[in-house]
């Protein structure tokens, strides 16, 4: 059994789950059926069979495959997120390069997983992502640094956005989501509460314009914070 943590999601999500791999949509099935807060799970071997569940009920959640006979990972996340925009995705797959992490990220998927994660990362991605809209990693925040640091470099100060003035302590929130940290790991190295990460981590958003932690990642790194 996977261990339960103190804070879960406040309510029952429908999982959806699209991979070419029978056996292991069986594996995550049974893993996703352990957690409490999800009510069901469906699962599909290709798109179209994924969209025939759609039209009977939207999932809150999908799990994607990024690579599948017969289809294109961003396509499909690109179709799903135009026609279902409420959906949250994330990745699994068995490619780490930053080229595939940083893709799927720029097209809105909310956390890019491998494969070979176990149950409790697993588990942390979703309650992340239902709970503060994203799960980032080290590995995902590293490849958001190295896709945005060369475009920096070759720009000049003028041709730069203004930085906005932030607080110490926004400071330190916005260093530690481009480490990858949850809102957990935060709370506990800054000795604040969650509520009180998350108000930071909305007030950054809101000085910086940025979509998302994605776009705060790339933020710092344009404007040179992470070299302080």
């Amino acid at each position: 059994m996977i261990p339960q943590t103190t804070l879960a999601p406040p309510s029952t999500i429908q999982v959806a789950l699209l991979d070419d791999h029978q056996l292991f949509r069986q594996g995550m099935r049974y893993i996703l059926q352990e957690l409490p807060y999800i009510e069901s799970v469906v699962e599909a071997g290709e798109l179209p069979e994924l969209l025939a569940h759609f039209r009977q009920r939207q999932p809150d959640l999908l799990l994607l495959d990024l690579q599948m006979p017969g289809s294109d990972g961003p396509e499909v996340a690109k179709l799903l997120l135009s026609e279902f925009p409420g959906l949250k995705i994330i990745v699994l797959s068995m490619f780490s390069a930053d080229t595939f992490i940083t893709q799927m990220m720029s097209l809105g998927v909310r956390s890019y997983l491998p494969k070979d994660a176990d149950q409790q990362q697993l588990r942390q991605a979703i309650e992340d992502v239902l709970l503060t809209g994203h799960h980032f990693t080290p590995a995902i925040s590293r490849a958001l640094v190295r896709g945005v640091q060369q475009p920096a470099r070759a720009s000049s100060p003028a041709q730069q956005p203004s930085i906005v003035q932030l607080t110490p302590r926004e400071h330190e929130v916005l260093r530690l989501i481009c480490e990858g940290r949850t809102a957990a790991e935060m709370a506990d190295l800054l000795f604040i509460s969650r509520r009180t990460v998350e108000g930071h981590r909305q007030k950054l958003l809101e000085k910086t314009s940025a979509p998302n932690s994605a776009g705060l990642v790339v933020y710092a790194v344009r404007h040179g914070l992470l070299d302080a």
